[in-house]
């Protein structure tokens, strides 16, 4: 048990920061775009609270951290916040806007993760084992959900950036599909597939996040 709760420590403030910043991030992008829908429902705060799903912030991201510590397997956590509203018809190109937008939290991502790289580059052989921990949960989580938020399996953001690049009548088709995508996703999970997909993705983000900071 004692495992458990420092497996929780380490992890617990990478993840709401990731999930946090990529939902504030969304917010910051449509409003860039003329959408002022999460501003004004107080959805651009960075207070996690305003972001945290039961579902998809606490119970998922437990569930996966207690079944990693019973198998005696690393922790693969992956976990989502409650969506930032955006409304379309206030963006000024609202098929391309979109794309933007859905990539804004990726991109925040990708920025967190190079933060804890570099957290973990400078504090290497001086820091407590607790921090470097953190530095290397830091990075894994946020390369996870940049690889799986790119997975085109409507509403992840991978998908608006696909149907940007679709036709109007077939975008509209595929975006059908949204009502089914956490059962899709749970699906690939139960399957084992889901790591299969995501890590081509995972690989080269880090490479790129390693390559930056300047660790092998």
């Amino acid at each position: 048990m004692h495992d458990l709760m420092l497996t929780l420590a380490i992890w617990t403030i990478p993840v709401l920061l990731a999930i946090t910043l990529h939902e504030v991030a969304h917010g910051w992008a449509a409003l860039a775009f003329g959408d002022r829908t999460a501003q004004m429902l107080g959805r651009l705060s960075l207070n996690p609270l305003k972001h945290i799903d039961p579902i998809g912030t606490v119970a998922v991201p437990l569930s996966l951290l207690l079944m990693s510590w019973l198998m005696g397997s690393q922790p693969f956590l992956f976990g989502w916040a409650k969506p930032v509203p955006v409304s379309m018809q206030n963006l000024s190109h609202p098929k391309g806007d979109m794309a933007w937008v859905a990539i804004a939290g990726p991109a925040s991502n990708f920025v967190q993760a190079i933060g804890w790289a570099l957290l973990f580059y400078v504090q290497m052989g001086s820091a407590t084992e607790w921090l470097h921990s953190m530095a290397i949960a830091g990075i894994s989580i946020n390369l996870i959900l940049i690889a799986l938020n790119l997975l085109p399996i409507p509403p992840l953001d991978g998908s608006r950036v696909l149907t940007a690049l679709l036709p109007n009548q077939l975008g509209w088709q595929y975006n059908r599909l949204e009502p089914y995508g956490l059962l899709i996703l749970i699906g690939l999970m139960v399957m084992g597939w889901l790591t299969p997909l995501i890590m081509p993705l995972f690989t080269l983000f880090k490479g790129l996040v390693l390559g930056i900071v300047g660790l092998s």
